[in-house]
């Protein structure tokens, strides 16, 4: 049964104006999308930076800086030494949200994780397609290992974390540390994460509408992110048919009335298969994006806190 919050979310979306899906631009898509939460919980500080263009061009052609905005958790006033770290990207569909709209997100993974967050403003399609936000989060990781001293984190304990497609670049992105020899990755949490570009298992069919997220939403989502077929089969694109084994230890998180549902209880369980380490848990009455919407939906802020035992 649907959360009562989350039936009155539902109920308030419903209302509000709506373009239907054939005629949506990713560019109205970005400009319809608020931040998901007011929610402004102090941390000790925040600051935006810019990851440097490398010496030379990623394979994905990235001709910018890659913007990132680093939380410092409150009680890491009176700490002395590195803190760990939580490198995340925000989910979107690959197509859109930014370092705003997971502001809140962040701020609440920050002081229950005591770790410095950095949120990474990775780029979107369809300007930039696969491989280039993949390309990105592994460029965070290189830059946040090598400047690490400097950042006050600890190298050897850097942690992966996103939500929905955000889940799916944090999960790549272990992949593509194990096949590209470091840098190291210590524990990957993944929020709803998208897996398989497939768009058919039994939850996309039975939440395929009226649930937030639809099945054709994410059909939409993954068109623009490939661009075409091509890609489709690459065990970068389709997680659940990539080699998983010598991965981080992984927490992953489901909502029960979400399409994503069973692929992300597919990699948990395959993950497992694969000899990983895995927490799972589907959360009752949630659905899809549940964690993000903190001012609606007390249950988010209540699992990103128990993702670390406070």
């Amino acid at each position: 049964m649907l959360a009562p919050e989350v039936k009155a979310l539902l109920e308030y979306m419903r209302t509000q104006p709506s373009v239907a899906l054939a005629d949506l631009t990713p560019e109205m898509m970005r400009a319809q999308t608020l931040p998901l939460s007011e929610n402004s919980e102090a941390v000790l500080k925040v600051v935006n930076t810019l990851i440097p263009l490398p010496a030379k061009d990623n394979e994905a052609g990235s001709k910018d800086p890659i913007a990132v905005r680093l939380y410092y958790p409150a009680s890491s006033a009176d700490v002395i030494g590195a803190l760990p770290a939580l490198l995340f990207f925000h989910g979107g569909g690959f197509v859109g949200c930014d370092l705003d709209t997971h502001d809140g997100m962040c701020r609440t993974l920050c002081n229950a994780s005591g770790a410095v967050v950095v949120s990474v403003d990775y780029r979107l399609a369809p300007e930039a397609r696969f491989p280039a936000a993949p390309e990105d989060a592994y460029r965070a990781l290189l830059w946040l290992s090598q400047e690490a001293e400097t950042l006050g984190v600890d190298a050897s304990a850097i942690s992966v974390c996103g939500d929905s497609a955000g889940g799916n670049l944090a999960a790549l992105l272990c992949l593509l540390s194990r096949d590209r020899q470091g840098p190291a990755i210590q524990k990957q949490i993944l929020l709803y994460p998208v897996t398989s570009p497939h768009c058919d298992t039994d939850s996309h069919h039975k939440f395929a509408e009226g649930y937030f997220l639809t099945r054709e939403q994410m059909q939409w989502f993954w068109q623009h992110y490939l661009g075409g077929t091509a890609n489709v089969l690459s065990p970068y694109v389709d997680l659940l048919a990539a080699d998983l084994e010598n991965l981080p230890p992984a927490v992953i998180v489901t909502a029960e009335y979400d399409p994503l549902c069973d692929e992300g209880k597919l990699y948990a369980d395959r993950l497992a298969a694969a000899g990983n380490h895995v927490d799972y848990q589907s959360v009752a009455g949630q659905i899809h994006g549940f964690c993000s919407f903190a001012d609606f939906i007390p249950k988010g802020r209540e699992v990103l806190v128990g993702l670390f035992g406070a």
